[in-house]
Formats: structure tokens, C-alpha cells, sequence
């Protein structure tokens, strides 16, 4: 058991770390992001823009721009295996198999993404 000092610098270390991308701008989660999902971000940033302009509200922008930071942390960490997830994705979600090689396009189409 931690004595309340040791749990106080604990908390404090880890409210203190940040995932990667935490702060990232909108051009580097684009850039993070795999080539053929920087359209799909493209057209979510700038809906997200249209809608804050409409509300004046930023709620939108910061939801949309969390979710990209999360896809972009994934990429980044391991394209190889975010590709993967997608096409496990939509393996589970149509009962079939997808190739290998299927462009990525094509299986968040099936995902509905």
C-alpha cells in the first residue's frame, strides 16, 4: 500500500503524461494518418469547421479532432497493425474474409466509415 505522499507523486506523474498526439495540431494528426485516410479526415476537420461556425461552439471541432488524434496515435505506433484492426473490423462485422491486400477504402466501406 502507498502512503498518501507516495500516492500523491504518483497521481501527479501520471496526470502529468500525456499520450502521443495529446496536443497534436490538425496538420500533424494529418500527417500522422495513413494516405488513404487523410480524406476521411479532411472532410470530418472541415465539417467539423462549418459546424463550429454555425453554433459557435468549438464542442464539435474538439470531439472530432480527439477521435483523428486517436487514429492517428494507432498509425503511427504501427500502420501495419491499424490496417489490420479495419480488416478485422470488417471481417467481423460481415462474417467473410477480406484480403490482405484490400485497399483501406475499400474496408471502411464496409465498415461504414
Amino acid at each position: 500500500m502507498l502512503s498518501a505522499a507516495a500516492a500523491m507523486v504518483v497521481g501527479m506523474t501520471a496526470a502529468a503524461v500525456k499520450p502521443p498526439f495529446a496536443n497534436a495540431s490538425p496538420a500533424e494528426i494529418r500527417a500522422a494518418l495513413l494516405p488513404e485516410e487523410r480524406p476521411d479526415f479532411d472532410r470530418e476537420y472541415r465539417r467539423a469547421l462549418e459546424a463550429a461556425a454555425e453554433s459557435l461552439t468549438l464542442d464539435e471541432l474538439h470531439e472530432t479532432l480527439t477521435c483523428w488524434r486517436r487514429v492517428a496515435w494507432m498509425t503511427q505506433s504501427d500502420p501495419t497493425a491499424h490496417r489490420r484492426m479495419l480488416r478485422t473490423a470488417a471481417e467481423r462485422l460481415t462474417g467473410g474474409t477480406m484480403p490482405a491486400d484490400e485497399p483501406v477504402a475499400r474496408t471502411k466501406a464496409r465498415l461504414g466509415l
